[in-house]
């Protein structure tokens, strides 16, 4: 299968190509730079691999939770080359993404949200599968409750570990392990893509939107001071 995958939400923005087996990528920009370097990466992973973009299979791209800006980066990409090309995309949540990236286990995903809160959500990885233990949340750091059973089988990641309001929670330090520095990467959203395709989750790609888990996605300044953070 060949497969081309955004991922625009983290920090670092990503774009992989699976084709064959392998897969290549480029990575790499900042916050409120990932539009420049998107379709240029994307132009020199065709060229590497000598697929013209009418011989993909479809594109992925990470779906969400994650930055608004982001996640609008790559709907809006995924689906101007796939409605150009006539191809079909694949949704692919991003806190999945996140996990498989982790490696097998049961990982507990946390992500910064801004706003004074957290994306989170558990998962159990084997493989290529990623099973979701409990729906997706975003809420503020101290409502966030730990992983059920026993903590010591649960790994931690995601940007969300690295606030201080988060690790220093009672049960953190009970998993068994903390991945601050881990972000989900276009080549875990294409192996995720393959599967959803094979599912058949592809979907015409005018329906591609990004998800959203909080109706509010933006505070204005006062709202920002009064919940403790940043003007």
């Amino acid at each position: 299968m060949n497969l081309l995958a955004l991922e625009t939400s983290a920090e670092t923005a990503s774009v992989a190509l699976l084709t064959g087996g392998e897969t290549v990528f480029r990575e790499g920009g900042t916050p409120g730079t990932h539009a420049r370097f998107v379709l240029p990466w994307i132009g020199e992973l065709l060229a590497e691999t000598g697929l013209a973009l009418g011989r993909l299979d479809g594109i992925a791209f990470s779906v969400g939770p994650g930055s608004f800006t982001g996640l609008r980066l790559a709907v809006s990409v995924a689906q101007g080359l796939a409605i150009g090309a006539g191809l079909p995309v694949v949704a692919v949540p991003t806190l999945e993404a996140l996990a498989l990236a982790a490696g097998d286990g049961f990982r507990f995903c946390c992500v910064d949200a801004r706003m004074s809160e957290v994306y989170s959500a558990t998962y159990e990885v084997a493989g290529e599968d990623v099973r979701a233990c409990s729906p997706v949340n975003v809420g503020a750091p101290a409502q966030l409750a730990g992983p059920a059973g026993d903590r010591a089988a649960w790994h931690g990641c995601g940007s969300g570990f690295a606030l201080e309001s988060v690790r220093t929670l009672p049960w953190v330090d009970g998993l068994a392990s903390l991945d601050a520095g881990l972000s989900a990467h276009a080549r875990a959203i294409a192996r995720l893509g393959v599967q959803a395709m094979k599912a058949g989750k592809a979907m015409d790609p005018a329906l591609a939107a990004p998800l959203y888990v909080r109706d509010k996605v933006a505070r204005t300044t006062a709202e920002r001071l009064m919940a403790g953070g940043r003007a």
